[in-house]
């Protein structure tokens, strides 16, 4: 039986910007997704070699740690994003997000790392403070909820442990990215602007994850 249309009724045509949608996710799903990794971790030789020259202040090593944390911050909002972009804007990065989550790993580890090695430079010292001061403890909460996910973003993790538990375990994110924030908020000394715009943004992508959409 053939569908029977009305004489003269114009077919709904699609929204402008479901059109611009469409163009972007067409071009992206032709896109590798090693130049995240390239592109996303160029910075972190390129401020090592700052600092190591004396380009970055009269603290090089705060400085360098404070920046890779802020890429770190970065990358985390930005793979945050990618869910609710698919969602309420029809523009799909789902293939990007594993490399995003893993380049947002990459710069805490680079963070911690001058912590540790550069700036604390003594296990006792690393453990006195973990404990003592509550934004360390805060950052490093963080870093432990995103350990397991960055062990188990391969392929070979997610058929071990199949989707359904795989999920559950990347909900990790959440918790992650908050307590990264908060972090950040509580590291700077009084009530500054970025920081502050940080979180704020970062509680409003979780909200807008239970936003219905498609």
């Amino acid at each position: 039986m053939t569908r029977q249309t009305t004489p003269g009724a114009v077919a709904p045509q699609p929204s402008p910007w479901a059109a611009v949608a469409n163009g972007l996710n067409g071009a992206t799903r032709r896109l590798p997704t090693w130049p995240v990794y390239l592109f996303g971790l160029l910075p972190v030789p390129w401020f090592f070699w700052k600092a190591l020259n004396g380009e970055m202040g009269v603290n090089p090593v705060e400085a360098l740690e404070h920046r890779y944390g802020l890429f770190a911050l970065q990358f985390l909002v930005a793979g945050l994003a990618v869910t609710p972009l698919r969602r309420l804007l029809g523009i799909n990065l789902i293939r990007f997000r594993r490399a995003i989550g893993l380049t947002a790993f990459f710069y805490v580890l680079a963070h911690l790392s001058v912590w540790a090695l550069l700036d604390v430079q003594s296990l006792a010292a690393i453990w006195k403070d973990i404990v003592k001061r509550p934004y360390i403890t805060i950052g490093m909460t963080g870093f432990l909820c995103l350990l397991p996910l960055a062990l188990t973003s391969n392929n070979w993790s997610l058929r071990r442990m199949g989707p359904l538990r795989w999920r559950r375990l990347h909900r990790l994110t959440y918790p992650a990215v908050l307590l990264g924030s908060a972090h950040f908020v509580m590291l700077v000394k009084g009530w500054q602007t970025e920081p502050i715009l940080y979180f704020g943004a970062i509680v409003g992508l979780l909200l807008l994850r239970l936003v219905p959409g498609r």
